[in-house]
């Protein structure tokens, strides 16, 4: 499977310390495309974070099926997976902490209208927009010097997500525009 992106502590403008037995999670992630073209992306706004739907894998689950979970509580959408686009890494040698994501491009099939969103992510402001995608490119990088912590989270985190998710759009527009020509 294809790397799109490894992201550490000098990504985001840190030094990188070094790392021990750092633990390990994996995720799944992707774009979630509307037959209408938009994309999926979460929003939250006490955070000033943009996002794209996502999260951890739970016990046995195999990524494709922590994926379509993952969408399903935060878009409310059933999806099918139409493509594979690789995985991400990310290396929070402050965290002491390592992620492998599988990314995926998922296609809504239904919605059923209703989010399934954590107490935390309530708190946090979470809500879903649909975008174009350079749309949600542009609101994903712009919110990368306008974060703010959370009890949940710091900046130093979310600003994994945010570089991690414009990484992910950045491949998904770019492999669009070689497909379209």
């Amino acid at each position: 499977m294809e790397l799109i992106c490894k992201i550490t502590d000098e990504d985001i403008g840190e030094k990188t310390i070094n790392m021990e037995n750092p633990k390990l999670r994996l995720g799944a992630r992707g774009i979630v495309i509307r037959e209408d073209g938009k994309i999926a992306i979460f929003n939250k706004s006490n955070k000033n974070e943009y996002k794209l739907p996502g999260g951890g894998l739970e016990g046995e689950e195999k990524p494709e099926e922590a994926f379509k979970r993952e969408v399903l509580e935060e878009t409310g959408c059933k999806v099918e997976i139409i493509e594979t686009l690789g995985t991400t890494e990310e290396y929070k040698s402050l965290n002491n902490f390592r992620q492998i994501s599988y990314v995926f491009v998922g296609k809504v099939l239904k919605d059923t209208k209703q989010l399934n969103v954590t107490e935390k992510e309530k708190d946090e402001g979470a809500k879903l927009l649909w975008e174009n995608p350079e749309k949600a490119l542009e609101l994903i990088k712009e919110c990368f010097d306008k974060l703010v912590a959370s009890k949940y989270a710091s900046i130093y985190s979310t600003k994994f997500v945010v570089l991690r998710d414009s990484k992910i759009l950045e491949k998904y527009i770019e492999m669009n525009k070689l497909s379209n020509n």
